[in-house]
């Protein structure tokens, strides 16, 4: 039987276990971060983008209860950006065509079926994008080739 987390959420060890609420031990359930990236569609109506954001919640709020979602959070505005040499500069966005307004978890037996589920999100209307990763829970190494690793090291 699955632990509950938070809110009588499924625990992260569940989800990474694969015996969260429907799926069998044997399922291969994994998470997915979501990123919700993108701007409104300046075209349509503060009332019509109000509906759609409560079309999304009763969507999220489903799908959190069946287990097939993990919440997260928006994000504010405001952020700062650190790079290599410590320099610290307003932020959080490289260009604006990059803005990232929140995320949350899928929780699917592989990135197809996590990528349908957030085809079915409502605001792909009115202008978000969705942009779908594997959450790797190995720890990272030097010797790992991974995201981080530079192309002429791969």
């Amino acid at each position: 039987m699955p632990r509950k987390g938070p809110a009588g959420r499924a625990s992260h060890e569940d989800v990474v276990n694969g015996t969260i609420r429907g799926m069998k031990k044997t399922d291969a359930a994994r998470e997915y971060l979501v990123i919700s990236r993108g701007q409104w569609d300046p075209h349509r109506s503060a009332e019509e983008i109000q509906r759609v954001i409560d079309r999304f919640y009763v969507w999220h709020d489903r799908l959190v209860a069946d287990g097939r979602m993990r919440p997260g959070q928006r994000l504010a505005a405001e952020g700062k950006m650190v790079s290599r040499n410590g320099l610290v500069t307003d932020g959080p966005f490289g260009e604006a065509k990059e803005l990232i307004g929140g995320y949350w978890f899928i929780v699917a037996d592989g990135l197809d079926d996590a990528a349908r589920t957030a085809a079915e999100n409502p605001c792909l209307e009115c202008g978000l994008s969705f942009e779908i990763r594997p959450i790797d829970h190995e720890r990272a190494t030097a010797s790992a080739v991974t995201t981080e690793t530079p192309p002429a090291r791969r």
